[in-house]
């Protein structure tokens, strides 16, 4: 069965690779503005479904998967930073305590078919200085981020713990996405 990625994301597609190496990637045209008042759960599963829509809309004999990431902090979305005044900023914020990450799932089946789903998982960051800081931002990985940095590379220097799954902070549920996958008798 055909498989679409609907993301970009060279980290999504190498973590899908885990399950299936069978895929085709089709970066999807989506509007991801936030819904006011929405349950920020509830809008990263929405925007993950719109993006595997729009995926399916070119391959509508394909298994269509979408995944959205958001960094969470006193009950608001950090998303993407606008600068590196702005990551910095972001990472300040985050410093010396846990935020939350939530990243969507949905996958789309040609028969109609659809399976959601919503991952938790708790990021603690180090009290870390502002020359550590000074060091991440100028390797330029927070600039295309949420929450402006990324638990896989440097980042990972700013990290003291996580409570949840790991593959799910850098934007794809791995185990529950194999087993969706599964069902539909589309990976190993």
């Amino acid at each position: 069965m055909k498989i679409v990625l609907a993301s970009g994301s060279p980290r999504r597609r190498e973590l899908l690779s885990l399950i299936t190496e069978n895929f085709t990637v089709c970066p999807a045209d989506a509007d991801e503005t936030l819904r006011e008042g929405a349950p920020l759960a509830d809008e990263v599963v929405r925007l993950s479904r719109l993006k595997a829509e729009a995926a399916q809309c070119e391959h509508p004999d394909a298994v269509c998967i979408g995944s959205d990431t958001m960094v969470t902090i006193d009950h608001l979305p950090l998303g993407k930073p606008k600068d590196e005044r702005d990551a910095a900023n972001m990472l300040r914020r985050l410093r010396g305590r846990t935020h939350e990450v939530l990243t969507g799932l949905a996958v789309l089946s040609p028969d109609g078919g659809a399976q959601t789903l919503c991952t938790r998982t708790e990021v603690t960051f180090r009290d870390f200085s502002e020359e550590e800081l000074a060091e991440y931002l100028a390797t330029g990985e927070p600039l295309d981020k949420a929450g402006a940095y990324g638990i896989q590379d440097h980042g990972a220097l700013l990290i003291e713990g996580i409570c949840g799954d790991y593959y799910s902070v850098m934007g794809l549920p791995v185990a529950p996405l194999g087993v969706m996958l599964r069902k539909l008798n589309a990976a190993r």
